[in-house]
């Protein structure tokens, strides 16, 4: 009996790996409820509130203007929400965490399936390094923070993560079927973000090959013709209606602007340097940073020695003969995102995430072997994953709704709501703040292209409220401001509610 198995039959072992499930799962669903944060997840909750308001399953809208940026995914999953939970920050939120708790779900798979051809080359039946694939996974940074929040990119990492599970279990000979899982979660995969979907589970599974010195599989390349037309009409739920219903908007909207000029330029203004991933990517992997540096260190270092008994043989150096298949799938699935978007014109810390898992897969490799050795490590390592949790569960209760009621505007709008000042037009002056998107309670001020109106003084703000046959107004101003408002002979104002960025006034005619 190995000691993996000796681990997994001990109930004293079970029971802490049951505990670490539980909590994994109340973790991913703590502080959903938290106010909306940033500029993007008010955005995204609103226009799925709008498309749920119209029962409008096709046409992203905000503001009633076409939001073309993204693809329908995470608003289905919100609009689906909105139905069973109701309209909240938890509902916007839900499927985030149920696509968190997928990627994990998605690493322990592989492990089980797959982990004989790496870390146990017997393929002796153990469970051991797949629990420890979805610990090391289930606490990494990156994916639990992206898995609260109501955005794409964790809707992005789930399906890309399942479908490169699939190659490679497919690929280890475990049955065509994981084949179809493959070209399923491609599909599902650009109806998360769009073309990245497709790009980047082929470039990655090319790589692969090509770092294995191998051709692919016969039936691999056959599946290409049926595969393809199976992605194409999962996409397609979104993608086709989307095209019959508005045509050349959307294909100039979300493939020329949304896809080539925001990677080609600064259009969308997201500059950073060319290595910004290359430490972005190491910091989503804390608490399991120093594995994952000893990982790479490991690995070079295999290679290095590999390539010196080669060359002694007279063989010429490659990396395949000193990694082990899992480990060069994980070098490939890390690679093409980081250089891919290292090339990029537009850079947020997030587009990264879709490489993270393989950086897991690396981390936690090392790790198992790490803990093999005697019992004090595997409880070392146990340690720093409750301890993790403890910390997260820790900050969700007690910092981050402090954090997040600053950056909200939710209070703000809820005493315009506690004053039945519901429906009336809102307004921001000097700076916008798109955290109104989802809070305002009632529609607001746009210019022609659906961008939130930035008003520069009381004038503006007695013309809007002209044009719109208004007698009143709701006003977000900076609090340094807010005497424009106070000492104008064109409008009267009232201070609402304030924090230490906004204020919200009442602006009524003279």
């Amino acid at each position: 009996m190995t000691k993996g198995e000796s681990a997994i039959r001990n109930p004293k072992s079970a029971i802490i790996w049951l505990l670490f499930a539980v909590v994994v799962v109340a973790v991913y669903f703590a502080g959903l409820t938290i106010p909306l944060v940033g500029p993007d997840e008010p955005r995204y909750a609103q226009v799925a509130r709008e498309m749920f308001e119209r029962g409008d399953w096709i046409t992203p809208t905000l503001g009633g203007f076409h939001w073309f940026e993204k693809p329908a995914l995470l608003y289905w999953l919100q609009i689906a929400s909105y139905s069973l939970f109701g309209v909240s920050e938890f509902s916007a939120r839900f499927g985030s965490a149920l696509f968190g708790l997928g990627t994990v779900a998605s690493l322990w798979v592989l492990g089980r399936k797959a982990e004989g051809s790496d870390e146990n080359p017997e393929r002796r039946s153990t469970i051991d390094f797949a629990n420890w694939l979805a610990l090391i996974a289930a606490s990494t940074a990156g994916i639990v923070a992206f898995a609260h929040g109501a955005s794409f990119d964790i809707i992005l990492t789930f399906p890309i993560t399942a479908a490169l599970v699939s190659f490679f279990i497919y690929d280890s000979g475990r049955g065509k079927g994981w084949l179809v899982s493959f070209y399923f979660f491609v599909g599902l995969a650009v109806l998360a973000k769009g073309l990245v979907g497709i790009l980047f589970p082929f470039a990655i599974v090319g790589f692969y090959h090509l770092l294995a010195w191998k051709l692919p599989h016969r039936a691999l390349v056959f599946s290409l013709f049926w595969g393809m037309l199976f992605a194409a009409a999962v996409a397609s739920t979104w993608y086709l209606p989307m095209y019959r219903r508005h045509g050349w908007e959307f294909v100039d909207q979300f493939f020329i602007q949304h896809h080539f000029q925001r990677y080609t330029s600064n259009k969308y203004l997201h500059p950073q340097p060319f290595y910004f991933f290359f430490w972005v990517l190491p910091l989503m992997t804390i608490p399991w940073l120093p594995f994952f540096v000893a990982s790479l260190w490991e690995l070079v270092g295999r290679v290095r020695t590999g390539s010196e008994e080669i060359a002694e043989a007279g063989a010429p150096g490659q990396i395949h003969r000193t990694s082990r298949p899992l480990q060069l799938f994980a070098i490939a699935w890390l690679t093409v995102p980081l250089l891919f978007f290292s090339f990029s014109g537009s850079k947020l810390p997030g587009y990264i995430l879709p490489a993270v898992p393989a950086a897991v897969i690396l981390t936690a490799g090392f790790v198992y072997r790490f803990v093999q050795r005697n019992p004090f490590r595997r409880r070392l390592v146990e340690a720093i994953a409750a301890s993790t949790f403890a910390v997260i569960l820790i900050a969700i209760v007690a910092f981050v709704p402090g954090f997040a009621e600053t950056d909200s505007l939710k209070s703000l709008f809820a005493v315009a709501h506690s004053r039945g000042l519901d429906g009336l037009p809102g307004m921001t002056m000097h700076r916008v703040n798109h955290n109104a998107e989802f809070y305002a309670t009632g529609p607001l001020v746009r210019d022609g292209e659906g961008k939130q109106n930035r008003l520069t003084g009381p004038k503006e703000v007695r013309e809007e409220m002209t044009a719109l046959g208004s007698s009143r107004a709701l006003v977000l101003i900076p609090p340094e401001y807010i005497f424009h408002l106070t000492q104008s002979d064109l409008i009267r104002a009232e201070v609402l509610q304030s924090n230490e960025d906004w204020a919200l006034t009442l602006v009524s005619e003279r």
